[in-house]
């Protein structure tokens, strides 16, 4: 049998229509004289459970004029395949990684939006994989790469991606269909069809003229990301309108952008009080980075203005609990879920520890539970497996909104002293390094990066990030303190958050410091 089948993998994640897709593909072939099988196998270890769905397309007549059955493969094999779809660009990363794209064969077709994996959002630091790279591997693997924001698409036919990937199969003519035969694959699954036909119509045109050579994703693999640059925030409030003066009046327009980011998040926060606690430390700041001049110097304001924001707008209770209660956040989840009108029910798992109950509440409160008997006792019985709280119901949303409420006493509480004292030990330590080694402040102001998040994920940054201080003490003390050590020592300390690579780092630098203990509730 002379005849090879048309081998088509699919590489999509839960609820994105993967089985759809592959279905399409199968009616589509079998109305038209094609042997077709598909077969899937799940995935279970990426954001919702990825899936290969495999697809063989045989001509009839073919088989018939040789008087066999075609033997069909189940799985995609490296090498062999002819048409690779991904939902998203990840996914098309891994199906070059697999082998599934090569250059003498395969047509990629893919959408360039990303949906991040669990090991980029739980990475200590910026683990995403850079976009650009993905782009250009995958354009270097396939004969053929065609790609657009598919995402983007389907939200903007009302429909689904399934739908934008086979208006993308068919523009690019790689398969002996027709349009008028794909579309009428689609009205005969009679769900959705009008949507779906909009979806397709507008990938087949920009599958179109991605393959006349007008490929306008080819300028995404080039382009760099560049911080948007934002407005004042617009507010009527007389103290808001200061700050926003105060930053304009007293700070170079190089740091305008970033500046007005961090009053939004700490008025937001907190208050305008604490958004202008915010400025004035990054003023004394600038008045030792005026001391070194030289791009070095405003390279570090421009960084600590960024964690500085970040630090003073840590994540504890009343924080959690308030973005869980925003309309903003019911909105999200329901545009995300796709629920349109049908009822949604939320379920939020919250498991504070008896630290951060004390850490909630006033100083004086908090110290009392945390030495009592009876009273503490019976917090850590009522905390101890957590509980699922139904942020959509009446009972649910008081109980958070009761927690968030708590903000108002935030900066009288232990856990604000802690924080606080941290922050200005850090500041005072790029403020002395910044007018002679502004190369060194830098590095010191990027260790913030290690402190992020909530609960244990905060409490083990913390005492990374306390090693690493004590770290750098000890070794100014020797006097062989570099920009580049600390910065190998900060990125072991990324790399590991329970602290064995930071430990090795500080080993082979020949430092015996042992790790940080926490401080004193």
């Amino acid at each position: 049998m002379g005849a090879q089948a048309i081998k088509i993998a699919i590489l999509a994640m839960g609820g994105e229509g993967g089985g759809v897709l592959a279905d399409w593909i199968v009616n589509l072939g079998e109305h038209q004289d094609y042997i077709a099988q598909t077969t899937s196998v799940p995935g279970v270890a990426q954001r919702t459970g990825a899936t290969i769905y495999y697809v063989e397309l045989f001509p009839k007549a073919e088989a018939e004029r040789a008087g066999q059955q075609p033997v069909l493969a189940l799985m995609p094999l490296p090498g062999d395949v002819d048409v690779v779809l991904a939902s998203e660009l990840m996914e098309a990363g891994r199906a070059v990684q697999r082998g599934l794209v090569t250059p003498d064969r395969t047509t990629l077709i893919a959408s360039t939006h990303r949906v991040y994996s669990i090991a980029e959002k739980s990475a200590m630091g910026d683990g995403r994989v850079d976009s650009r790279q993905l782009l250009a591997h995958a354009d270097a693997a396939a004969q053929r790469f065609i790609h657009f924001d598919m995402a983007e698409a389907a939200q903007q036919a009302g429909s689904v991606i399934s739908a934008v990937l086979f208006g993308a199969l068919a523009g690019s003519g790689v398969l002996p269909f027709t349009r008028e035969q794909f579309e009428a694959t689609i009205e005969r699954g009679g769900i959705g069809v009008k949507a779906s036909l909009k979806a397709f119509g507008a990938a087949y045109a920009k599958a179109q003229s991605a393959a006349e050579g007008n490929d306008a994703g080819a300028a995404e693999a080039g382009s760099a990301p560049v911080e948007p640059v934002e407005p004042p925030p617009h507010s009527d409030e007389p103290e808001l309108r200061a700050l926003i003066e105060q930053v304009q009046r007293d700070f170079p327009p190089a740091q305008h952008a970033r500046l007005y980011q961090g009053l939004r998040r700490l008025v937001d926060y907190q208050d305008p009080a604490y958004a202008r606690l915010y400025l004035e430390r990054l003023q004394a700041l600038q008045a030792q980075v005026g001391q070194s001049g030289g791009q070095g110097g405003s390279e570090v304001l421009h960084e600590t203005a960024r964690y500085l924001a970040l630090w003073m707008s840590y994540e504890d209770t009343p924080r959690v609990a308030d973005l869980k209660t925003r309309a903003s956040r019911f909105e999200r989840v329901r545009a995300e879920s796709q629920a349109g009108e049908q009822m949604l029910h939320i379920h939020e798992f919250m498991h504070p520890r008896l630290q951060e109950v004390c850490e909630t509440l006033p100083a004086p409160a908090g110290h009392w539970l945390m030495q009592s008997g009876l009273p503490r006792r019976i917090v850590e019985r009522l905390t101890r497996k957590g509980r699922v709280v139904h942020t959509n119901s009446l009972h649910g949303y008081l109980l958070l909104r009761a927690v968030a409420w708590a903000a108002r006493w935030r900066q009288r509480t232990t856990r604000y002293a802690r924080e606080n004292a941290m922050i200005e030990d850090w500041l005072a330590r790029i403020a002395t390094a910044v007018p002679k080694q502004p190369a060194l402040a830098l590095e010191i102001a990027r260790c913030q990066n290690l402190v992020k998040g909530y609960s244990d994920t905060h409490e083990r940054g913390q005492r990374n990030y306390r090693t690493l201080m004590q770290a750098i003490d000890t070794a100014q003390a020797q006097g062989n303190l570099t920009p580049a050590l600390l910065e190998s020592w900060r990125k072991a300390a990324l790399a590991d958050e329970h602290g064995h690579k930071l430990r090795e780092a500080l080993a082979a630098s020949g430092m015996d410091v042992h790790p940080a203990a926490a401080p004193v509730q």
